[in-house]
């Protein structure tokens, strides 16, 4: 890089260029001491200043001549001059205006309006938020008073309440503080203690979010939801799941439900153990219909290759195409079946069956497979839980068709304790009746 003095002068500043041979050239001011115009080989021109300063030199971009005229930029080059001259570095000077820039207009941002633009970031991630997930926190936040028109249980109020965070969230940022969050806590565990702890993790979650954004980090208190622990009910495990004697009931309940999509999803997540979202989002072109396999997500890994069993693959080829989704809905915004649980909790309540919650189906998968003897490995595999032990985490993974062959054996024994025929491999793949067409 080069250096000259040059009059800046309008005319001077549209034709300037960089010496051939040269990345870049800086044409100093002779008007006005530390202006310099930045001209690049590619032809773009920069206002700079350059000084002297504590026995060092410095130089900072002032801006591009398209926004600053000459005026401006000698202007600008004299402040920043009279700052060094003071012994002040004007690079300081600048961050600490543009934080208290930052903080002034950050004081008026309310929990809510930060709210939104948590949600807006949570469907724009790359792996966007799921459709319930999304949903949780606009309740969380929503505005009460509206009568419930459907869905009303005995004793229950039939007016919609306040999210449980709208009271905390509806005031300025800077006044949410550790002891009032501590209030909205008590008040949570006597109305709500069952959820208390993973309301009181969202509320985290969205602080850590504020904490990684210049325009709320610096006025947001540091370790509002921190040390609540020892105030919240201790984490019971759940241990709904179906009982080998109930699957022929769950089965024919299931199988009347009107919807073709929920039944065939509610039994397709009974018969491969996977998470309701894994199976939920799984879309036809993650189908290998002809190797019998499927791709889907994984929280743990990102993805993992399940297989595909008999009487699973006929349940698949009976769906209509509706999207790019195999479980699909016209309904949801996202595309796919989101909320089976109310026509599965009917089906329960119709068979005479205690509760069994959506994940109690997929845990159900884990307790039957003991049933022929699969070994805890494979289920593992299978269902995509985190390997145990030294071994299955570096020396066991095992192939798809080792684990197609006691996923076979494991719905075969869960369709006989339904009535259910099993099909053959044979009859699946006569005259490639599975094949997909796109």
């Amino acid at each position: 890089m080069t250096t000259k003095k040059q009059n800046l002068i309008a005319s001077f500043i549209s034709k300037a260029t960089c010496s051939e041979g040269k990345s870049q050239e800086i044409y100093r001011d002779t008007q006005t001491e530390g202006l310099g115009l930045r001209v690049t080989t590619n032809g773009v021109k920069t206002f700079v200043f350059e000084s002297g300063f504590n026995g060092s030199s410095i130089r900072m971009t002032i801006g591009g001549v398209d926004t600053w005229t000459i005026d401006m930029a000698r202007k600008r080059a004299k402040a920043l001059k009279v700052l060094t001259d003071q012994g002040i570095d004007p690079r300081k000077e600048i961050a600490k205006t543009k934080a208290n820039q930052i903080i002034e207009r950050a004081k008026g941002v309310s929990g809510l309006d930060a709210w939104d633009d948590y949600i807006k970031w949570g469907k724009s991630r790359n792996e966007p938020w799921g459709e319930r997930h999304l949903q949780d926190h606009y309740l969380m936040v929503r505005v009460g008073g509206e009568m419930i028109t459907r869905g009303l249980k005995k004793g229950r109020p039939n007016i919609k309440q306040d999210g449980v965070l709208l009271k905390l969230l509806n005031q300025s940022l800077k006044d949410i503080t550790r002891t009032k969050v501590e209030v909205w806590l008590k008040q949570e565990l006597k109305t709500r203690p069952t959820r208390a702890r993973l309301n009181l993790a969202m509320l985290r979650a969205f602080f850590n979010w504020l904490s990684t954004h210049d325009e709320y980090k610096l006025v947001i208190q540091a370790g509002v939801c921190e040390g609540f622990n020892k105030q919240l009910p201790k984490v019971q495990a759940k241990v709904d799941a179906l009982e080998k004697e109930q699957i022929f009931v769950w089965f024919n309940y299931v199988n009347q439900i009107p919807n073709k999509t929920i039944k065939a999803y509610l039994q397709a997540l009974l018969l491969t153990g996977a998470r309701r979202n894994e199976l939920a989002t799984l879309k036809w072109q993650d189908l290998d219909l002809n190797w019998f396999k499927a791709t889907i997500r994984d929280k743990i890994e990102g993805t993992r290759q399940i297989p595909i069993t008999p009487y699973v693959a006929k349940l698949l080829k009976d769906l209509p195409r509706i999207n790019e989704y195999v479980f699909a809905s016209h309904r949801s915004e996202c595309g796919y079946l989101t909320e089976p649980t109310k026509a599965h909790n009917q089906a329960l309540q119709d068979a005479g069956l205690p509760h069994l919650s959506i994940h109690g189906v997929r845990r159900s998968f884990g307790t039957l497979a003991e049933w022929v003897g699969c070994p805890e490995g494979i289920t593992h595999q299978i269902m995509g839980h985190k390997p145990s032990g030294i071994a299955e985490k570096h020396y066991r993974r095992r192939p798809i068709d080792l684990l197609r062959m006691w996923h076979t054996k494991i719905e075969k024994f869960i369709l006989d304790e339904a009535g259910i025929v099993q099909p053959t491999w044979d009859e699946l793949k006569e005259k490639k009746k599975l094949r997909l067409v796109s």
